[in-house]
């Protein structure tokens, strides 16, 4: 029993040290406390703007689909409300994170990352060309052998042969 228990306990450390779920803990808490700067910056910038045109809070932008709407003595609504004013807010919300997170986050990563892909393949060219340059010197002075060796092609000189000046 205690090595089923090890082994479940072991498969369970094996899954929370994994890279991706590390990842994953990170972001969720990290994109909620994002939240709440984005949220502030939809209620503290953006509503008033929009707002200039009419209310600050645009949770009270209704439209009455069933008449009477209102609220009645005991509290509760009647009639059939379309909350359109709150579906803007959280659409303005959404659309801010969206570019808070591209502009920020996103497309700075994404350059980085193309940078750092266009040093690598440098290198690398750098590096094949050495190679090629190599191998053709390395052809070279195989044929170069061969042809001494055998005594008929073109590199072959007798010993002692010594270049005409």
């Amino acid at each position: 029993m205690s090595e089923k228990k090890e082994s479940v306990l072991a498969g369970f450390k094996a899954f929370l040290m994994r890279g991706n779920v590390v990842d994953l803990a990170v972001a969720v808490v990290i994109g909620a406390a994002f939240t709440n700067i984005v949220n502030s910056i939809v209620k503290g910038i953006i509503s008033p703007v929009v707002g200039a045109i009419g209310t600050k809070n645009l949770d009270v932008y209704t439209s009455c689909l069933k008449a009477p709407c209102g609220v009645d003595a005991k509290g509760e609504p009647t009639g059939v409300n379309i909350m359109w004013g709150s579906v803007l807010n959280a659409t303005l919300t959404f659309l801010i994170t969206a570019a808070v997170v591209y502009f920020l986050m996103v497309l700075p990563m994404a350059k980085y990352l193309s940078r750092q892909e266009a040093r690598r393949k440098a290198r690398e060219g750098v590096k094949e060309t050495i190679e090629i340059t190599e191998l053709e010197v390395l052809k070279e002075i195989r044929d170069t052998l061969v042809a001494q060796r055998s005594g008929n092609g073109e590199g072959a000189r007798t010993p002692g042969a010594r270049d005409a000046v």
